[in-house]
């Protein structure tokens, strides 16, 4: 069985990878995540992987252990509704705002992966879009008691509950879960590392 260093805190990331036969070990890497002014999704979410990659692998190195013996994988997703990202909801109530502004519209979801083995670094984006039908209020309400929605960018999560509001998807289901499956695998085989034999 193959193994990664997976420098993420979602569970989603890591149950995807072991469910592809991958040995996941966690990493640490924080960094600041406050978008630029004006940044467009699109370069703000690569520039999220790519600097939460470049820390785990400046922190692997301060450990004094050379060379790190798996790839070290990061990634992030974001969801944009025109130029506004949708970050975290910091509130029920600012859940509940980003769930009416999705409501009845086709919204984009980024996904960024960084890969780095054997001294270089290789990045990949993948952009879904995903309409939303009309949300009620009760919807909302509902939605936001179940808590779901209080830790996922865009204050959904498509493979739980917020999948129910998913009218269409043109993309990677689970790129908007947080790591798209076959644009991941491209990269790892891209980078030289293993990759399920099928």
């Amino acid at each position: 069985m193959s193994a990664l260093y997976l420098a993420s805190g979602s569970p989603r990331r890591r149950e995807i990878l072991e469910n592809l036969g991958y040995t996941v070990i966690r990493l640490p890497s924080e960094i600041d995540e406050t978008p630029s002014e004006n940044e467009p999704a699109e370069a703000y979410v690569c520039r999220m992987a790519r600097e939460k990659n470049a820390e785990a692998v400046r922190l692997w190195g301060l450990s004094g252990r050379g060379a790190p013996e798996f790839p070290v994988m990061t990634a992030d997703t974001t969801v944009a509704l025109g130029s506004r990202i949708l970050g975290k909801p910091e509130s029920a109530a600012d859940a509940a705002a980003m769930l009416r502004a999705l409501s009845g519209t086709t919204h984009q979801v980024y996904t960024a992966v960084c890969v780095f083995w054997q001294g270089k670094t290789h990045e990949v984006l993948q952009q879904s879009d995903v309409a939303f039908k009309t949300l009620t209020e009760a919807e909302i309400e509902a939605y936001i008691r179940s808590g779901e929605p209080l830790d996922k960018a865009g204050a959904y999560g498509i493979q739980g509950l917020g999948g129910l509001f998913v009218e269409r998807l043109a993309g990677s289901f689970t790129g908007v879960m947080g790591l798209p499956v076959f644009e991941t695998a491209a990269l790892l085989r891209e980078a030289g590392a293993d990759v399920p034999p099928f």
